[in-house]
């Protein structure tokens, strides 16, 4: 069994394998098309305008019956003209954003090669950090509680995808072959900042490792989802200080609860759920950590209110009906 992989990863393939187990989109796949069909007819025809779309079972057309306009139901969104089923999509997404899988692994469970998954999964991360406000409005308004704002350092591989700045040998990695880790300087790295009410997880980022003028951001959009804010508990950090909001904090250098019971407890147990599932990538450029970063705080938010599959599809879709 290799030994460069997470041992769960090698398990579920060696159990595909043996056909013990087998993933069907089928269900999720007829799920995704009562929704759209759903937002569809309830749209009017963007061509002249009627008040109500046809979308009828068995058939995959939407179609206007004043002026025979016709679209997909799928158009729009990232389930439209892909070699992927919508169910195929959302298995995968759901193992990459939920699990310590590879892209690689996930791959080799649902037998599309590595590219067309990862251009997928990030067609579909992209639509899901965009929607995840809409949705995020309909399931949930009983947030409460102070929020806990937190950061933490993540180093970057800076240049992925990219000439690296200088010889391999000088980038901190292995003189062996195969990938090796760029831990880089100071620029290289980003901060990330996460604002925590109730189940409510926001996850933010900023270039480098000087976030004094980087927190507001976060905090401006935990606001806008948690109406209202209500208080804010950080540590002691200098750049917390000067904060306009009711804000109170803790010294960690005297304990992680203060006399008033103030703590960032739900933010720091962020941090060490998503540390690990940062590592899976080995690496991630400036942009794709961030996007990864923010992508896992919404998963989670989703997770902590039990919300059902097909809130999770809003959320990739719901854009794209605006």
């Amino acid at each position: 069994m290799c030994t460069d992989r997470p041992a769960l990863g090698e398990m579920l393939e060696y159990l595909v394998t043996l056909g013990a187990i087998e993933f069907r989109p089928e269900p999720l796949d007829a799920i995704v098309e009562r929704r759209l069909k759903a937002i569809w007819a309830a749209r009017s025809c963007p061509n002249c305008g009627e008040d109500t779309l046809q979308a009828l079972d068995g058939s995959d057309r939407i179609w206007c019956g004043r002026c025979d306009w016709k679209t997909t139901y799928t158009r729009g969104t990232p389930f439209y003209d892909s070699e992927l089923a919508p169910g195929e999509f959302l298995i995968a997404f759901i193992l990459y954003a939920d699990t310590l899988l590879s892209i690689n692994q996930i791959a080799f469970l649902l037998s599309p090669s590595y590219k067309t998954l990862y251009d997928r999964i990030k067609e579909t991360e992209t639509a899901f950090v965009r929607g995840f406000p809409t949705v995020w409005e309909r399931i949930s308004q009983t947030v409460g509680g102070p929020t806990q704002v937190d950061e933490t350092q993540q180093v970057c591989s800076g240049f992925k995808g990219k000439e690296p700045p200088r010889e391999g040998l000088n980038r901190g990695g292995s003189p062996e072959g195969g990938r090796t880790r760029w831990t880089g300087e100071q620029g290289d790295e980003v901060t990330l900042v996460a604002a925590c009410r109730d189940v409510l997880r926001v996850v933010s980022a900023a270039e480098g490792t000087d976030y004094e003028d980087d927190l507001a951001p976060v905090i401006e959009q935990a606001a806008d989802l948690s109406q209202p804010l209500g208080e804010v508990w950080t540590d002691g950090l200098p750049a917390y200080q000067g904060m306009e909001h009711d804000h109170r904090y803790v010294v960690h250098d005297d304990g992680y609860v203060s006399d008033q019971g103030v703590h960032t407890n739900q933010a720091e147990c962020l941090w060490s759920l998503l540390q690990p599932w940062l590592a899976k990538f080995r690496g991630l450029s400036k942009q794709g950590l961030e996007q990864a970063a923010r992508t896992y705080g919404f998963l989670r938010s989703l997770n902590l209110t039990r919300a059902p599959v097909h809130a999770l599809i809003d959320c990739v879709v719901v854009n794209a009906f605006r």
